[in-house]
């Protein structure tokens, strides 16, 4: 446990959540800044800064939990779809630095976008990335 990990007091019971699920390894509760209706977080109760830093053990586990989450939301809410995202770093957008995935259900009429636009690139651009990428 992080002393001054927002997540981390929220696990220790020390900040006050909405608690939508959690089992022994991870521990669900509603974002206080929705994306849309409905809009909660998954984080393993350990904790790991980032995507880089979490133990594969605790990935799977909070991987399996933010599904058992979405499948929860849309038994109660009914939404048309979801969105699952973990930012990593700051460039990423990672604001709290305690491993976490966001259940985004997603609604035909809601407002949210791409953060890109879809844009093909050269194969030639992507051939030499993949290399990097495989190490050679």
């Amino acid at each position: 446990m992080a002393s001054d990990c927002l997540f981390c007091g929220i696990v220790a019971g020390d900040v006050p959540a909405q608690i939508v699920d959690s089992d022994e390894h991870t521990l669900a509760f509603m974002d206080i800044n929705p994306a849309t209706p409905g809009h909660a977080l998954v984080v393993p109760r350990t904790h790991s800064a980032d995507l880089i830093e979490i133990s594969d053990s605790d990935l799977e586990r909070t991987t399996l939990a933010a599904r058992r989450l979405a499948q929860r939301i849309d038994g109660a809410l009914e939404p048309d779809g979801f969105n699952l995202l973990n930012s990593c770093r700051p460039a990423g957008w990672q604001t709290v630095f305690h491993f976490h995935i966001h259940v985004i259900p997603r609604y035909d009429d809601d407002p949210l976008k791409l953060p890109w636009l879809p844009h093909a690139a050269e194969a030639e651009e992507i051939e030499r990335v993949a290399e990097r990428i495989r190490g050679g």
